[in-house]
């Protein structure tokens, strides 16, 4: 949690938080690799920052994957002070992906294609496959053309909140 600073063209400034609500939060926690109930926060909740504010009028849809995506003002076309300078709390203790004793479970929509009798998917795509059902799995990604498995090195809990979350 804390206050929000993006870094753009050599240096750090800050977010207004003119329409900043829950779904800004949600693209800040998951751009950081956060996982949780993300809150937006304003009126320089975490205190007031210094130098340039670099974003203004931010509003993402929640779906997002970095705040680049989202719509807002030009960088450094802003109407505010620093007493507005937005901020996020991502806890990860308050919203819990649903789960069972056998691990992780979450909606697994592949985004693929059928062209030429063969299925295309985009590069970067996540499926599940081998479950008792299509909520789990062993976790595969499309890349080159292909599918492949990921390695269980370091997975952890909220490696598979990201990928039920990108699902």
């Amino acid at each position: 949690e804390g206050r929000v600073e993006v870094y753009h063209d050599g240096k750090w400034g800050t977010i207004c938080d003119d329409q900043w609500d829950d779904r800004d939060a949600e693209v800040v926690c998951r751009q950081l690799g956060l996982s949780g109930n993300p809150k937006a926060l304003s009126w320089a909740h975490y205190g007031q920052g210094s130098g340039p504010i670099l974003l203004d009028e931010v509003e993402c849809s929640g779906n997002e994957l970095s705040l680049d995506q989202c719509k807002k003002s030009d960088w450094g076309q802003q109407n505010c002070d620093h007493i507005e300078d937005a901020g996020v709390s991502c806890d990860p203790f308050t919203a819990p992906l649903p789960q069972d004793p056998t691990g992780f479970l979450c909606m697994a929509p592949t985004r693929a294609v059928r062209a030429g009798g063969r299925e295309q998917a985009v590069e970067g795509t996540l499926r599940l496959a081998g479950g008792r059902s299509p909520r789990e799995g062993r976790v595969e990604v499309y890349y080159s053309g292909d599918w492949g498995t990921v390695c269980d090195d370091g997975w952890t809990d909220l490696g598979a909140q990201v990928v039920c979350r990108q699902l």
